[in-house]
C-alpha cells in the first residue's frame, strides 16, 4: 500500500499532472451529477418519477450521441478548440432548464438535451494526455486507476454538493452551480500546456473510426450494461429515500456507493497486476455483479448505506481496467474518440436504466428498481464471457496517442526499455 501511495504522489509531482486531473475532475461536475441534479430539480418542480426520469435518459442520451462526435473532433482539430465551446453551451443549456422549469415540457426537453449533447468530452481528454505528461508504461497504466478513483472522488463529494446547494438554497441554485464550476474547471484544462500542444496521432482515414475494432465494440457491449445498473441505482435511491421519509438520505446513499468504488480504486491501484486485462476485467466484472444483488433487500438506512458502499467496490477497478483495454483496442489516431465511445455507450446504459427503474419503481415498487441494477451486471458479464476471444486479439495498429515534442524523445528513450512503448504512443 506504501508503494501504491508513493506511485500515486509520483504521478502527482510530474509537471502539470495535478492540475489537469483536478481541472477534469471540476469539468465534469455536471454530468457526474446531472442525474441526481436533474431528479431533485424535477421532483422539487412537481414533476413525477417517470419524467424526472425520461429527463435524466434525455440528458444521457444527449451525452452519449455528442460524446463520440466531440470525441472525434479532439482528435481532428485539438482539445481547446472543442472543449471550451462545448461547455458553455452544455451549461447554457442547464440554464435553460432552470429559467423553464418543467412546463412547458418541450423546453425542459430541449434544455437537458443540449446540455447532455455538449458535454465536453474531458474523461477521454485526459486519458489522451497521460502519455504526454508521464514518460513511462506503467505510470500510464497506473495513472488510469488514479482517474477512475479521482472520479469516484466525484460521486462522492457531487451527491454531497447537491444536498447542500439544495438545502442551502434551492435545486435550481444546485444546477446553475454545478454548470458554472464545470466551466471553470475545463476553462483551466484546455489552457494548460499540454492540452494545448497535444496532437493525435495520424489515423487511417474510416467513416467507423475506432468503431471499426471488434474488441472495442465488445467492451461497449459490456459497459452499456454496467452503465444500465448505475442509473437504475440513482432512480432506486430515491425512491428508497422518499420511503424512509427522509429526502438527505439520497445523497448518503449515492455518496456511499462513490464512497466504495473509492476504496476499491485505491486498493486496486496498490499494486502491479500481471496477466491480461481482458481476463482481468472478466472477473471484476462478476464481483460488480454479485455486489449489485443485495441492494434489492432494501434494509434500514444503516444496513442499506453499506450496502450502496458495497455496491461500489468494484466500480472503479472495473473502469480503470477497462482504460487499459481501451489502450490495446482502439485503432491509431483515434484514442479521444474511443474513449469517449466507452463514456456514450456507459451513459446509454445509464439513460436506459433510469428510464427502466422509474416505471419499475412506480408499478412494483423500490426493490424492483435495485433489481435492474442486478440484470444489469450480470447482462455485462454475458457480453464478455461471449466475446472473450475477441478481446483477447488486440488491434494491431493501436495506439494510444501523440505526444508533444517534448515529450517524443523521453518517450523513445523508454520505448528501447519497454518495447512497444515508444510506437504506439507516438504519431
Amino acid at each position: 500500500m506504501a508503494g501504491a501511495g508513493g506511485g500515486y504522489g509520483e504521478l502527482l509531482r510530474a509537471p502539470h499532472a495535478l492540475r489537469l486531473l483536478v481541472g477534469t475532475l471540476v469539468g465534469r461536475l455536471p454530468n457526474g451529477t446531472g442525474p441526481i441534479a436533474i431528479m431533485v430539480f424535477t421532483r422539487a418542480e412537481g414533476g413525477s418519477y417517470t419524467l424526472a426520469a425520461g429527463l435524466s435518459a434525455v440528458y444521457g442520451l444527449g451525452n452519449a450521441i455528442g460524446q463520440p462526435l466531440l470525441g472525434r473532433a479532439v482528435d481532428l482539430y485539438g482539445q481547446p478548440r472543442v472543449q471550451l465551446p462545448a461547455v458553455v453551451v452544455s451549461a447554457l443549456g442547464m440554464v435553460l432548464l432552470v429559467a423553464n422549469g418543467v412546463d412547458p415540457l418541450p423546453f425542459a426537453y430541449a434544455g437537458v438535451a443540449v446540455a447532455g449533447l455538449f458535454t465536453p468530452p474531458l474523461e477521454g481528454g485526459l486519458r489522451a494526455l497521460w502519455p504526454s505528461v508521464l514518460p513511462r508504461q506503467d505510470q500510464v497504466h497506473r495513472a488510469y486507476a488514479l482517474d477512475a478513483v479521482a472520479q469516484e472522488i466525484m460521486f462522492t463529494v457531487g451527491p454531497l454538493l447537491i444536498t447542500l446547494l439544495v438545502a442551502l438554497w434551492s435545486p435550481a441554485a444546485a444546477l446553475l452551480v454545478v454548470n458554472a464550476l464545470g466551466v471553470l474547471g475545463a476553462l483551466s484544462v484546455v489552457v494548460a500546456k499540454p492540452s494545448r500542444a497535444w496532437r493525435s496521432a495520424p489515423r487511417e482515414a474510416h467513416w467507423l473510426g475506432a468503431l471499426r475494432s471488434p474488441g472495442l465494440l465488445a467492451l461497449l457491449g459490456s459497459f452499456f450494461f454496467v452503465g444500465l445498473a448505475l442509473g437504475s441505482i440513482t432512480v432506486a435511491a430515491y425512491a428508497y429515500a422518499e420511503d424512509a421519509g427522509r429526502e438527505a438520505v439520497y445523497g448518503w446513499l449515492m455518496a456511499a456507493l462513490g464512497l466504495g468504488a473509492l476504496v476499491g480504486g485505491t486498493l486496486y491501484g496498490a499494486r502491479q497486476w500481471a496477466g491480461s486485462a481482458e481476463r482481468r476485467l472478466l472477473v471484476l466484472v462478476a464481483l460488480l455483479a454479485v455486489c449489485y444483488l443485495p441492494l434489492v433487500l432494501t434494509p434500514g438506512t444503516a444496513a442499506m448505506t453499506a450496502l450502496a458502499a458495497l455496491s461500489g467496490v468494484f466500480l472503479a477497478p472495473v473502469l480503470a481496467c477497462a482504460f487499459v483495454v481501451v489502450d490495446r483496442q482502439a485503432p491509431r489516431g483515434t484514442v479521444t474518440e474511443a474513449f469517449s465511445w466507452l463514456v456514450t455507450t456507459f451513459g446509454v446504459g445509464a439513460a436506459g436504466g433510469s428510464a427502466a427503474a422509474g416505471p419499475m419503481v412506480e408499478w412494483s415498487g423500490t426493490p424492483a428498481g435495485f433489481a435492474v441494477a442486478g440484470a444489469g451486471g450480470f447482462a455485462a458479464l454475458l457480453v464478455l464471457l461471449a466475446t472473450v476471444r475477441v478481446l483477447a486479439a488486440p488491434v494491431a495498429s493501436a495506439a494510444v496517442v501523440a505526444v508533444s515534442d517534448g515529450a517524443a524523445a523521453e518517450n523513445d528513450r523508454i520505448g528501447a526499455v519497454e518495447p512497444g512503448f515508444s510506437e504506439r504512443h507516438q504519431a
